[in-house]
């Protein structure tokens, strides 16, 4: 397999091929990144390509940050080796589903005949940020529970506090991990693959859930229908309010000329007889001094029309101030929103690139009040925060003010997801001397700087919530079972841990095929949640989508423990990265052994 990519996603899930997978991996990557690549190159072109044996792998991951690297290195991988399976990164989502589009039709003409389940599996294209702003946004917003879409329905994995003395655990639909936190230890030790028995464990059989008496845990909580959203919010208006645009200024000027008008109007009606449609005529040209002056007029007229002339003075600053603020505040309108007075309760977001940004949409789902902070006037997120109306804080957050212009002492929540884990942790640090019981989210890479930093804030701050999460941790399980041709519907963090969710099919699986849905539950490894009811010829086969209206669901979800599952079933389990592993390496054909 070979795996292309200029940050640490491609690193991440080069290891997770070889130290999960036990598969041969060729890495190509720019010679300046930490590690060294199989294969240096500064671009995947087409001699990169054919130097790491593209023409011969089984499957080729493209992982640059640009779209475009990533779309010009498929096009020609797939001249390369029209059956290759790709896996690509991909921002942008139309795009994306073009270039599936675009490369499956590529396959199907090299190979007319080939299987509709292989073809699907030829093409997939993941974004990174997509995968893992759901779980940054729940581990942001206490009480937000983690969410994988299957077949229209939303599995909600929610995390349990340890119960209190006397207190019975609720064990939801089904235990899916027992945390490090315990009574006694409510902030736990935010385990990873190395922490042993101190990390978190996954998918415990029934014994050790109920030897785990004052453990925390995450549990399936519920299943519910994800139709269409419907926002009940109405969305964010293009340019400012009617409100806004006539300030109080404005107001008072319009009220008192239209006052001034019709006081002098019936004065004028009143001593001279004249008609008031005429007498309102005379006194508004009076009133802007654009009348001729009254020679020859009675002494009433002429003091009447000095009389206008001096409240027309004395209003038309106020009326010309009035109009120059309402100016300023259409050409504002366009403009990012600065936080607003009284503020409370809301989330700080840190970095609006490409993480930041799918996350600020994802809390804006779960109507979340949010202040972004971003260095960068430029930066991928600021026209979404500018549509939603979303407060936008420009500056260097390591900079003193920046945090307290977000409000972040009368905040919620931290969310910290720049690209640097030095600002993400300068940041948290001084948030937390602004407001100690502070709960924050860090953007992390390495698992043992994570484990330090962790250990750190909980000393300092034992009262307050920390946890630490690597984007490329939570996205490489989806490429690496994508690299291996099956589907992955989502992952969900277990403190430093992921579990993930995947749609197999039976047959090959001798871990699963003839057995109960009982004997195929693997302590620690895998365990089946759903069956797919629909017929092989008949399946959707992309479950993560959402169903089309009318359309019935395909899987069931309350499985009778002694139901034997058959070749032709899919079902959706959830397993540990090894377990994943273990299964599809029971299922590997012999290309995909042989080929590098």
């Amino acid at each position: 397999m070979v795996v292309c990519g200029d940050d640490g996603l491609a690193h991440r899930l080069a290891a997770e091929l070889r130290d999960v997978y036990r598969q041969r991996v060729v890495l190509v990557a720019p010679g300046d990144q930490a590690g060294e690549p199989d294969v240096e190159a500064s671009a995947p072109t087409e001699a990169a390509l054919s130097r790491a044996g593209v023409d011969r792998a089984a499957a080729l991951a493209l992982l640059y940050e640009d779209d475009e690297t990533n779309l010009r290195a498929a096009l020609a991988a797939r001249r390369l080796s029209p059956g290759l399976r790709l896996v690509v990164r991909m921002y942008d989502r139309k795009l994306g589903q073009h270039l599936e589009e675009l490369l499956d039709q590529a396959a199907l003409v090299h190979s007319p005949g080939i299987d509709r389940s292989v073809l699907d599996a030829s093409t997939t294209v993941l974004s990174d940020a997509d995968t893992a702003a759901p779980a940054l946004a729940a581990t942001a917003v206490a009480g937000t529970s983690k969410v994988v879409q299957a077949d229209g329905v939303l599995l909600r994995a929610a995390e349990r506090t340890p119960p209190g003395r006397g207190e019975l655990p609720d064990p939801g639909l089904c235990t899916l991990a027992l945390l490090s936190s315990t009574t006694t230890d409510p902030a736990g030790a935010e385990g990873s693959e190395a922490s042993g028995p101190q990390g978190p464990l996954l998918l415990p059989d029934d014994r050790a859930v109920t030897l785990s008496t004052g453990r925390g845990s995450v549990v399936l909580e519920a299943l519910r229908y994800a139709g269409p959203a419907r926002s009940s919010r109405r969305p964010a208006r293009r340019g400012a309010p009617l409100r806004e645009l006539f300030s109080s200024r404005l107001r008072w000027a319009l009220a008192g000329i239209a006052a001034s008008v019709l006081g002098l109007t019936l004065t004028t009606t009143l001593l001279t007889d004249a008609d008031p449609v005429h007498a309102a005529y005379i006194t508004l040209l009076d009133l802007f001094s654009i009348n001729d002056p009254a020679v020859d007029a009675s002494v009433t007229h002429q003091i009447l029309q000095l009389l206008s002339g001096l409240v027309g003075l004395a209003l038309l600053p106020l009326l010309v101030a009035g109009a120059l603020e309402a100016l300023g505040t259409f050409r504002a309108a366009g403009a990012l929103r600065r936080p607003p007075r009284g503020l409370s309760g809301h989330v700080v977001l840190l970095g609006l690139g490409k993480i930041g940004t799918r996350v600020l949409a994802r809390l804006r789902e779960l109507d979340i009040p949010v202040v972004c902070v971003e260095e960068d006037p430029d930066a991928r997120g600021i026209p979404l925060a500018r549509g939603l109306g979303i407060p936008v804080v420009l500056g260097d957050v390591t900079e003193d003010g920046v945090l307290e212009a977000a409000k972040v002492h009368r905040a919620h929540a931290l969310l910290a997801l720049t690209s640097s884990d030095t600002t993400n942790l300068e940041a948290t640090l001084y948030a937390r001397t602004v407001k100690p019981d502070l709960r924050v989210a860090l953007r992390l890479y390495d698992d043992d700087f994570a484990t330090a930093v962790y250990r750190t804030l909980r000393t300092a701050h034992p009262e307050a919530l920390t946890r630490s999460r690597s984007v490329t941790h939570l996205a490489a399980p989806a490429f690496a079972g994508a690299m291996m041709g099956r589907q992955i519907l989502g992952a969900i963090p277990v403190e430093r841990r992921v579990l993930v969710f995947a749609a197999l099919a039976v047959a090959g699986l001798p871990q699963l095929e003839g057995r109960t849905v009982t004997e195929a539950f693997r302590p620690g490894g895998w365990r089946v949640l759903a069956l797919d009811t629909a017929s092989p010829g008949t399946r959707r086969p992309d479950l993560a989508s959402a169903r089309h209206e009318g359309e019935q669901p395909q899987l069931l979800w309350d499985l009778h423990p002694g139901y034997v599952l058959r070749p032709e079933d899919r079902v959706v389990i959830a397993a540990t990265r090894r377990g994943l592993a273990e299964l599809l390496g029971s299922q590997r054909t012999g290309s995909e052994g042989d080929s590098g």
